[in-house]
């Protein structure tokens, strides 16, 4: 494993534990979250590596594989404020951390990424596989919600990225073989076996070759325009309504929506128009997952992220070139951007019978449109996997 030989040429010595988180996708759900809508997802079988072992005076020493800075920081004074770089997220959740259980013992890692980065929830994972590693030197045993509550937290007050808990859940509730089909009003989920009439899938991902920060991209002016406009149906409505940052479209009836959505700033509108067709979507899709009709999940799945283009208004003419390249390849049975469609990847649900077809026509179709990206892009194809299996 890379992150033990990367482990052992630093240190010296082997590593005391290994741990591994999976990536997620969600092909139904997207930008619904933070809104506390519904989602679907899968854990994939490819996520972050970490090898570790215990430094006793309290000391975070940890190494990326992706990037050349090695992170210092004293479990007991964490920086307040981010650093910019990409151990922001592990300071973040040792704070989170530290608010809920004493910490004493530090620790020295390497930690490692399967894929590139951008658009299969690497940042929820990172900070997952670390918390797991630093729990477990300080004798911590997290529940599945605290986890997703610190690794929300970190990624929100200390990051500023103003995520639901998608990502987070996907990558520890999932079981291999099932979908997850999960209610963020109430947190209430259910694991949907697939049925064993359904046809053969695999999930295929895309990279488009660009990475991309949800801190620094356009994603929290969307999750603040759905919140806006959620604030100004309540107000037409006449519908009681509190602290801005509390106000939810999960809050308003779809008829609320349809009576007074002329009246919304044009912005406003498209967003919970992509956030009200979405939610109806993942009802659909749960049912047709739980038929066995992968062609119909799979054709929401490409419903859900033309939403996204045209009322979420994401993505980068790169992933939009691809998806659009998706939905004219044979055996894609359907897919969308993953993740928040800035930058990143796309992910499909395709037939194993196709894969080589798929896996040249996207490449070559790709490449030339974008020739630039000739060796930044790159394709994979996955399974479904367990949820990070908790110490």
């Amino acid at each position: 494993m890379k992150v033990v030989s990367l482990f052992e040429s630093i240190y010296k010595r082997s590593p005391a534990y290994t741990a591994f988180t999976p990536y997620r996708i969600c092909p139904l759900g997207a930008h619904s979250d933070h809104q506390l809508g519904k989602i679907t997802g899968f854990a994939i079988d490819k996520g972050i590596h970490i090898a570790y072992g215990p430094k006793e005076n309290g000391v975070i020493e940890i190494q990326s594989a992706q990037f050349d800075k090695r992170a210092q920081w004293h479990v007991e004074a964490t920086p307040k404020t981010r650093e910019f770089d990409w151990a922001d997220h592990l300071r973040g959740a040792t704070i989170a951390l530290y608010k809920r259980y004493p910490l004493r013992r530090g620790l020295c890692a390497v930690i490692d990424g399967e894929l590139p980065i951008g658009g299969l929830s690497s940042s929820a994972a990172v900070i997952i596989t670390y918390l797991s590693a630093l729990c477990r030197m300080n004798g911590i045993t997290l529940t599945p919600s605290e986890l997703i509550t610190i690794s929300k937290e970190a990624e929100n007050k200390y990051v500023g990225v103003s995520c639901g808990k998608l990502d987070q859940s996907c990558e520890i509730y999932c079981k291999k073989d099932h979908l997850l089909y999960m209610d963020l009003q109430d947190d209430s989920f259910e694991l949907i076996p697939q049925s064993p009439d359904m046809k053969p899938y695999k999930i295929a991902i895309f990279f488009s070759g660009l990475e991309r920060s949800l801190a620094g991209s356009a994603f929290n002016m969307r999750v603040d325009e759905c919140r806006s406009a959620a604030y100004a149906l309540k107000a037409y409505a006449g519908m009681e309504y509190g602290k801005f940052d509390e106000t939810n479209l999960r809050d308003v009836p779809v008829e609320v929506f349809h009576k007074y959505k002329d009246r919304l700033p044009e912005n406003w509108a498209k967003r919970a128009e992509h956030w009200f067709t979405e939610y109806e979507r993942v009802e659909r899709g749960a049912e047709a997952w739980r038929r066995g009709d992968i062609e119909e999940f799979g054709k929401l799945s490409f419903e859900s992220g033309r939403s996204s283009i045209y009322n979420w208004e994401t993505g980068s003419p790169e992933l939009k070139t691809l998806y659009e390249i998706m939905t004219r390849t044979d055996g894609i049975y359907g897919g969308r951007f993953s993740g928040a469609g800035f930058k990143g990847c796309c992910m499909a649900l395709i037939d194993p019978a196709f894969e080589e077809s798929i896996m040249a026509k996207v490449e070559r179709e790709y490449l030339k449109a974008f020739p630039n990206l000739e060796g930044k892009y790159s394709a994979h194809i996955c399974t479904s996997a367990d949820g990070v299996k908790l110490q």
